[in-house]
């Protein structure tokens, strides 16, 4: 078992219209979020957010603190929000066990000391996604289910966005200082997500995508609208995206992703709305 973690930095959108493929994917595609036996972990200086993944496979996984947090153990000046994206599994927060299915996620407060990852069954393990920001206050654990999940639905299969906003760690239905997460699930026929896109200067945002079918991909947009760039990506992949960026994706299926969000509010509809007019 090991924790792998790699640490990225801000970037300034005029800068960013200078790079190329190589550079674009090198700074803001994570890869490689799922690998069995391990947590990976990225640390961006944007927000201090951190995205990662952790499969357990016979042993239980501990979120242990990395070096950037310059602390004694990981929740310590943090929140924590998890999605459970493949097999049952449970996790434990200071000897409290919640039992994780598919879709399942839960919000782990800070000063929570300990944090371990399990799976039910080796061979189907559970693929936990993890999102993470600096907190101020300590709210209570919560574990999350689809059942509770505030539901917006939005678009039409004529413009190919159809989809369910399943709102999951959000303000109404758990506390949180700042981090929000939720899961978007597009409908058979419908492959655009987040369209029309937006901007929030306040807050900076991470998409994870998952449920991608084998020989499938996702085609993700960002940059400043008059001038985008995009990255292709492929199954169980994220991409981080700084607040001056648009973000918004078409695959070449229907597929999930997960969106985390960290900055100034709790107000989801906080977005300045670009129409699609206006992109270049």
């Amino acid at each position: 078992m090991a924790t792998i973690y790699e640490e990225r930095f801000a970037y300034h959108p005029e800068d960013f219209k200078s790079y190329g493929t190589e550079k674009i994917r090198k700074e803001f595609l994570v890869e490689k979020l799922m690998d069995p036996g391990n947590i990976r972990l990225v640390y961006s200086s944007i927000e201090r957010y951190i995205v990662g993944g952790a499969v357990p496979v016979e042993e239980a996984l501990p979120l242990e603190a990395i070096d950037p947090l310059k602390a004694e153990f990981f929740c310590n000046r943090r929140e924590v929000g998890v999605i459970n994206v493949a097999g049952p599994g449970s996790i434990i927060v200071d000897g409290t066990e919640y039992k994780m299915d598919f879709k399942d996620a839960i919000y782990i407060g800070q000063g929570s000391k300990e944090v371990l990852f399990k799976s039910d069954d080796a061979s189907n393990p559970a693929h936990y996604y993890i999102n993470s920001a600096p907190a101020h206050k300590a709210y209570p654990t919560k574990h999350v289910t689809m059942g509770d999940a505030n539901v917006l639905h939005l678009g039409a299969l004529e413009t190919s966005n159809e989809r369910n906003i399943n709102q999951l760690l959000i303000n109404g239905v758990v506390e949180t200082c700042q981090l929000q997460m939720g899961m978007t699930e597009l409908k058979k026929g419908s492959v655009w997500n987040t369209m029309p896109p937006h901007q929030h200067s306040r807050r900076n945002e991470v998409y994870f995508y998952f449920n991608v079918p084998e020989g499938q991909a996702i085609c993700h947009f960002m940059g400043q609208p008059d001038e985008t760039r995009h990255i292709w990506m492929a199954n169980e992949q994220a991409v981080i995206s700084p607040e001056w960026s648009i973000h918004a994706a078409a695959g070449t299926t229907n597929y999930i992703f997960i969106w985390g969000m960290a900055g100034e509010n709790l107000d989801y509809t906080d977005m300045d709305v670009i129409a699609p007019t206006d992109l270049r």
